[in-house]
């Protein structure tokens, strides 16, 4: 089975707000998909981008956190596991070669999570892996995505 997914870009220059003299191009742009706001991005504030604004790495490093997050509900559904709350503090190193080129070298997910039963701890810490396998952007990337998740029992 195969989903297509669409995004479309629009990016003007901005020459006439700039001196002629500049060579370096504005980084802010729009991202549209079909029924969903538009997507103000820009390049990362190292890149001489806009850091008001989000960049390529960000919504990389997003993509990850929140698929991570939707493919551990869906395995803790499959095993009974009743989560009530779920967070995460993501992290991603980017390197930067000198000709300019760079890539992310690592991942770290952080997942606190707080389940109902006590007696599924173990199991609930277990399951990041099964969902990391499962994670369509996970499965997408060429480095490692780990993760250093914590589950406690959530107390009222």
């Amino acid at each position: 089975m195969k989903h297509l997914f669409k995004a479309a870009l629009n990016w003007t220059s901005n020459k006439n707000q700039e001196e002629t003299t500049s060579k370096l191009y504005n980084k802010n742009h729009q991202i549209k998909i079909e029924g969903k706001s538009v997507l103000d991005v820009s390049a990362a504030k190292a890149f001489k981008g806009d850091p008001s604004l989000y960049n390529p790495e960000d919504l990389l490093l997003s993509s990850l956190v929140s698929c991570h997050m939707m493919s551990y509900l869906y395995v803790c559904s499959q095993n009974e596991i009743e989560v009530l709350e779920y967070s995460d503090n993501a992290e991603a190193t980017l390197e930067v070669s000198p000709d300019g080129s760079g890539r992310f070298v690592e991942v770290r997910l952080y997942p606190k999570v707080k389940i109902s039963n006590p007696n599924q701890i173990e199991l609930a810490l277990d399951l990041h892996f099964k969902a990391n396998q499962l994670c369509f952007i996970a499965n997408s990337c060429n480095f490692p995505v780990l993760h250093e998740a914590s589950c406690e029992v959530f107390t009222i």
